[in-house]
């Protein structure tokens, strides 16, 4: 007994964004060209560290862009704070053309813009305004490569994968970036690009490495899969698939992918197991998962006792509702067990919903081997109405005596 079904796929997957704006500048630092002390995020980057400060001839100017961007940051009012970043972005403006501005300022102010523009949900400015900042190259590497990443991720955003990957690649390639979220990152995009074979050593060197309980290993983990699964790698994508589901027995993401990988891979008897597990821990809850394993069973030999245990389950918890396919694969599973009035019945609310009249006929042949005639022609008339590519059939049992 087969059903057809539409190609099973994976549970979808959500990207995270990984950068948030409100960050507030220090201007001593600022002013002198440079940075608090901090973590070398970058030891082993190519790019030298800049030496430039800033201009003394813009000092005020950048200190005035800086006062006017912190306040916005801390302004609790959305209104004042929206202006307040307008009016930095008007100051960042002037510094940028300022012919006494030096590649420093001007990479400092487009910095602070972008920011500014990123919190006024400006994205396009806030792209122009990150690629300025970037390809001053004035910037210590940390704030560059920061940049770096933040133009990246709008030009990824927006689907420029062209542009986006580039940039990201120039990242990796200079700042030989090794962090874990980084590797996850590039490989989150590659798969959101449908980059699958591409996605999978990032995302394997991410999780291998990844020591800090901040990461999500979990999210990059489930998204490796996928990776494996449509590279047609499949072997490896169920190696990862019962890692987690033996990790997290009660997730329903893990346990379904799992068993959706399997019948992916044909192998119909372990999803169906691992599906009756979820059925029998409470964690069906929607009418997809009900009809999952009734179809996973109606598409096995000898499962169709299986079959009616779950769709009338499913049903009398209201999870499952009386359509077509429903109807139907009850009426097969009632018809190849022997129980025909159950059957009949099944068949009689399928017909109706059926898409042409094939169903009116399988139930008037079956009325007729069943002796009850009337019953038939009657099945058999509405066939036609339905339409048939093979109308002969429901004539031949409309002519009965």
């Amino acid at each position: 007994m087969k059903l057809l079904t539409p190609k099973t796929t994976l549970l979808s997957l959500a990207l995270l964004a990984v950068f948030a704006g409100g960050v507030a500048f220090d201007a001593d630092a600022a002013r002198r060209g440079e940075e608090k002390k901090e973590e070398v995020l970058y030891p082993n980057a190519t790019r030298a560290e800049p030496t430039a400060k800033g201009a003394p001839k813009v000092q005020t100017k950048l200190n005035k862009l800086i006062e006017t961007y912190n306040k916005a940051v801390d302004q609790q009012d959305d209104t004042k704070a929206q202006q307040g970043y307008a009016n930095a972005r008007t100051l960042a403006d002037e510094i940028i053309a300022n012919e006494a501005a030096n590649s420093y300022d001007k990479a400092l102010a487009a910095q602070i813009a972008s920011q500014a523009a990123m919190n006024t949900d400006d994205e396009a400015a806030a792209e122009r305004y990150l690629k300025q900042a970037v390809d001053a190259n004035a910037l210590a590497n940390n704030q560059h490569f920061q940049l770096q990443l933040q133009l990246a991720q709008i030009q990824l955003q927006k689907d420029d994968y062209t542009n986006g990957f580039a940039t990201l690649d120039k990242y990796f390639a200079e700042s030989k970036s090794a962090r874990p979220g980084d590797l996850a990152f590039k490989g989150q995009y590659l798969y959101q690009a449908e980059r699958y074979a591409e996605c999978i050593p990032p995302l394997k060197q991410a999780i291998e490495t990844s020591t800090s309980p901040d990461d999500k290993v979990d999210n990059w983990t489930q998204i490796l899969m996928v990776c494996y699964q449509e590279a047609g790698q499949l072997a490896e994508a169920l190696k990862v698939a019962e890692q987690l589901a033996t990790k997290s027995p009660n997730d329903k993401r893990a346990q379904m992918n799992l068993a959706t990988i399997y019948l992916n891979s044909e192998q119909e008897a372990k999803a169906a197991t691992v599906l009756e597990k979820m059925r029998a821990s409470g964690l069906m809850t929607e009418e997809r998962d009900y009809k999952q394993l009734f179809i996973t069973y109606a598409n096995m030999d000898g499962k169709e006792k299986e079959v009616i245990s779950v769709v009338n389950e499913g049903l009398q918890k209201g999870l499952l509702k009386p359509d077509y396919q429903t109807q139907l694969a009850l009426a097969q599973a009632y018809y190849y067990s022997e129980q025909i009035p159950q059957a009949i019945e099944a068949w009689q609310k399928a017909a109706p919903q059926g898409p042409n009249g094939d169903t009116y006929l399988n139930l008037a042949r079956v009325l007729w081997q069943e002796g009850r005639i009337p019953e038939a022609k009657v099945a058999a008339r509405a066939a036609l109405d339905k339409g048939l590519k093979k109308p002969e059939d429901a004539k031949k049992i409309i002519a009965l005596p």
